[in-house]
C-alpha cells in the first residue's frame, strides 16, 4: 500500500504546486481596485467586480490548505520508512570470483632432426 501512496500523494502535491501557483498570478493586486471603481471593466467579467477576487481567493486558500497537508503526509511517510542498518556497501551485490584456470607450460619445442633421406 504504501508503495503505491507515496508516489500518488507526490502526483497530488505537485499539481496542486502548480495550481496554487497559477491562482496566485491570476489574482489582481491591491493597486488594481482602484482600476476597477473607475470602470476599467473589471465589473464586466463573470464573477463581478469583487465576485473573481472573492473566488480566487478563497480557492487559493483551500489548494494552500491541501498543499500544507501533502507536504506533512509526505514528510511523514518518507520519515517512517524502515531504517536499514549498516553500510552502502552491504547492499552492493557481490559475485564470486571463479579463478581462472591455471595455464599450461608450453609444450617442449619438438626436435625434429633432419632426416638423411630428405634432400635438402
Amino acid at each position: 500500500m504504501e508503495g503505491i501512496l507515496f508516489p500518488a500523494l507526490l502526483t497530488v502535491h505537485i499539481l496542486v504546486a502548480l495550481s496554487v501557483i497559477g491562482l496566485v498570478l491570476l489574482q489582481h493586486g491591491k493597486g488594481a481596485d482602484m482600476g476597477a471603481a473607475f470602470g476599467s471593466g473589471a465589473s464586466g467579467s463573470l464573477f463581478g467586480a469583487s465576485g473573481s477576487a472573492n473566488f480566487l481567493s478563497r480557492t487559493t486558500a483551500v489548494l494552500a490548505a491541501v498543499f500544507f497537508l501533502t507536504s506533512l503526509s509526505l514528510t511523514y511517510l518518507a520519515s517512517s520508512k524502515p531504517k536499514q542498518s549498516g553500510s552502502v556497501m552491504d547492499t552492493v551485490k557481490t559475485e564470486a570470483v571463479v579463478p581462472a584456470p591455471a595455464e599450461t607450460p608450453p609444450a617442449a619445442p619438438v626436435n625434429e632432426s633432419k632426416s638423411k633421406d630428405i634432400p635438402n
